[in-house]
């Protein structure tokens, strides 16, 4: 039998405090397995909150962390017909990524070209999946339509800049600091404008008073409330995230008057309602998008797996410039 180290939570608390590297027993891939050799995975807000106890979903204890990753299949165990020695693939839910190796079904990996650099392969399955779903799933929009974000900096707003500029859709950008407006405007945004009181009347300027239909949402509080106000009569605004920690604030005149839909989006559960075969075209579509250099999210920081006390330490401060990756097994 193999060994393999892992991070493990075996309690919930602080990060740093909670997640260890450990030295695991490993298998042979049982019929309709295969062990995958990973390579990176990311550490997502989701990751913290989980180690926290504070994720909607919480892992079994122990457990191994890590909601996506990319790896390189090392052995095909019996009645493995749609995978070979090294193709690269796409980790599922629920494998636990922070790992150097494991066993999973073959049938829940989906298989990439060697052409997409492992490192943004590794970050496919949450931030530009959600980015896409949501840009496709709420409303049809055309050619030259508008939509409005704020956190435009974040890395779903990232990807949404990159996407509308590659489908042919133009981006009103909301974020707090000033100095991010040139870095978004050369990652190809249309109008990126900084958060404040006054933002719904701005966007209505930047555009022209073009009709929006679409708003993201990922901070809530008053920012949501303001991007929804530059919203056309019954455009929807879709939240995925609560950056600032404070209620949704909907005015009944939005609702009663202009008739505005306020949804949510979780890309847990469009992977449960979607099921395999709808995965498995998003996930390849987002993996030609990057071999493309369509959809790139930055990284700051790539850390081993032994360093995992550093890597998390980095992974929540304040005003990152990209991503930490953990590289979990050696070239």
């Amino acid at each position: 039998m193999q060994k393999a180290r892992a991070i493990i939570i075996r309690e919930h608390g602080e990060p740093q405090a909670v997640a260890k590297l450990e030295t695991l027993d490993l298998p042979s891939p049982a019929a309709g397995e295969v062990r995958v050799r990973v390579k990176f995975s990311p550490i997502n807000p989701a990751d913290i909150n989980v180690l926290e106890g504070k994720y909607p979903i919480r892992p079994e204890l122990p457990g191994t962390p890590g909601v996506e990753g990319v790896g390189i299949v090392e052995e095909c165990g019996a009645d493995v017909s749609s995978l070979a020695e090294a193709d690269v693939v796409l980790l599922p839910h629920g494998f636990g990524t922070w790992r150097e190796a494991g066993n999973v079904a073959a049938l829940a990996l989906v298989k990439i070209g060697s052409d997409v650099p492992l490192e943004q392969a590794a970050m496919l399955r949450i931030n530009p999946a959600t980015a896409l779903v949501m840009l496709r799933e709420f409303v049809t929009l055309q050619p030259g339509e508008w939509i409005v974000q704020n956190a435009a900096n974040s890395a779903v707003g990232r990807c949404v800049i990159r996407l509308a500029l590659h489908f042919g859709w133009r981006t009103v950008n909301v974020v707090r600091r000033a100095e991010l407006v040139a870095e978004l405007k050369a990652d190809g945004a249309d109008v990126v404008l900084v958060e404040g009181e006054k933002i719904s009347a701005e966007i209505k300027s930047a555009t022209g008073g073009a009709p929006i239909r679409l708003a993201l949402n990922s901070v809530g509080g008053d920012s949501a409330t303001r991007i929804a106000g530059a919203l056309a009569f019954g455009g929807t605004i879709v939240t995925f995230g609560a950056m600032a920690r404070q209620p949704l604030k909907i005015p009944n005149g939005m609702l009663i008057f202009q008739n505005i839909a306020w949804r949510g989006f979780w890309i847990t559960h469009w992977y449960e309602r979607a099921g395999r075969s709808a995965a498995g075209t998003l996930l390849a579509e987002l993996a030609s998008l990057a071999a493309r250099g369509v959809i790139a999210t930055p990284v700051e920081a790539v850390y081993p797996l032994e360093e995992i006390a550093e890597a998390l330490a980095h992974a929540q401060r304040p005003q990152r410039a990209g991503k930490i990756l953990l590289r979990c097994s050696n070239p």
